[in-house]
């Protein structure tokens, strides 16, 4: 089947891979699979056209995110392969530029996410994780993880960084939420999702510009690079990502890093034991943690690369998994275990190279401290229900427990 360019796709089998492994927090084993037998495959996803190869290897999705003979920008306007009915990006969004357009606008955005910045924002974030613990535990035992900390905090945290009012925050949440459906018949829906979205943050960019305020789009809107400011387009759209992206990864990681705790009592207790520790420890569980569904948004290789002894062609689509770089035995010494005294070494779970995220710095801030209090608040804390009873999720490209049922 040709690739985008038109240039034939290589000899070899190809898979279909639907990656809608769900069983709890359990790794996707045709990921696994690839990662050990076949760590550059050809494959064919639900969504898009054609094929596209995968990189699985961490050597390998290191060369393919920094190399620039792959390009992110080369897929706007294709019918990519995809786990989404629709195409998640939006054709002025950051993470389908390439260098060196791409290293303006995140130069610009990174202002926004310096470590002083950050830092300045944990008095705040350990306020709004207090008052959510509070509600918590008025609820009274059990209650929610889910619904009292893991959905409203990133949301709350991400909107007052850009000073969206309150009510317009739900329903903002439920067009993100849609964007990333992956069930066929949610398509519609997530074309309307994202065109509200993109109405909204023009709407909002363009004010800032005639009434700037302290929040982040306004410190986008007046940042410049020389004599350049961001264009219009631009700062919406930087502001639209930054929404969506800036309370994804985090809400879906409180919840999945509090079932990991409450499931290995004996981590558990060595973290309240020492709960110094906790840095380190979340390092090593957003490592373990396969925290999403396969793959994100692709590139296109603009010559023909050789990676693994496997010759990619020009024109062809090609997606990493971060999840299996972060497993890769050649990597990691024993991947397949959480072991919370690994020594420190870089994962991928906040992206890597052009593309790595922004606001990672602002989502580890964000998981030290609701986990920390969490633990710190909830001596007793436990699982309500027998695990096999918790219910995940099963229809967008997230990983996450519905429901976090706990008692204390």
């Amino acid at each position: 089947m040709p690739g985008p360019s038109g240039t034939p796709a290589s000899d070899g089998e190809v898979r279909f891979c639907p990656f809608d492994f769900a069983d709890a927090l359990d790794f996707d084993p045709s990921l696994a699979t690839l990662l050990a037998g076949e760590p550059v495959a050809r494959i064919r996803l639900r969504y898009g056209s054609g094929e596209a190869w995968l990189v699985t290897g961490y050597d390998d999705v290191r060369t393919v995110t920094t190399d620039r003979r792959f390009s992110r920008a080369a897929v706007v306007g294709l019918d990519y392969p995809r786990l989404t009915p629709e195409p998640i990006v939006q054709p002025e969004a950051i993470n389908v530029m390439d260098p060196p357009v791409s290293t303006r606008l995140r130069g610009l955005i990174a202002k926004g996410f310096t470590p002083r910045r950050v830092e300045a924002m944990r008095a705040r974030t350990r306020h709004v994780v207090d008052g959510l613990l509070d509600e918590l535990a008025a609820a009274g035992s059990p209650a929610d993880l889910m619904a009292h900390l893991a959905l409203p905090l990133p949301l709350t945290t991400i909107c007052e960084l850009l000073d969206i009012p309150a009510p317009d925050r739900p329903q903002l949440r439920t067009h993100a939420w849609a964007m990333m459906d992956t069930v066929a018949g949610g398509r519609d829906r997530a074309v309307r999702a994202k065109r509200a979205l993109r109405e909204y943050f023009d709407t909002l960019a363009a004010q800032r510009r005639r009434q700037p305020g302290e929040d982040l789009i306004s410190v986008l809107a007046a940042a410049r690079d020389g004599d350049e400011l961001l264009g219009d387009d631009e700062l919406a759209v930087a502001a639209m990502v930054l929404l969506v992206t800036g309370q994804d990864t985090t809400t879906y990681q409180i919840g999945n890093i509090a079932y990991t705790l409450l499931t290995r009592p004996a981590l558990l207790a060595e973290l309240r034991a020492r709960p110094e520790r906790l840095p380190q420890v979340l390092e090593e569980l957003l490592r373990f943690i396969p925290f999403r569904k396969g793959v994100g948004i692709p590139r296109v290789a603009t010559e023909d690369v050789t990676l693994s002894g496997v010759t990619i062609r020009a024109g062809e689509f090609v997606h990493v998994s971060y999840l299996t770089a972060n497993r890769d035995p050649a990597k990691f010494d024993r991947p397949d275990e959480l072991d919370p005294h690994r020594p420190p070494q870089p994962h991928m779970t906040f992206g890597w190279g052009a593309h790595r995220c922004l606001g990672a710095p602002l989502a580890a801030l964000e998981l030290q401290v609701a986990i920390g209090a969490l633990l710190e608040r909830f001596e007793q804390l436990r699982l309500a229900v027998p695990v096999e009873q918790v219910r995940w999720n099963a229809t967008s490209i997230w990983r996450f427990p519905l429901e976090l049922p706990l008692a204390w």
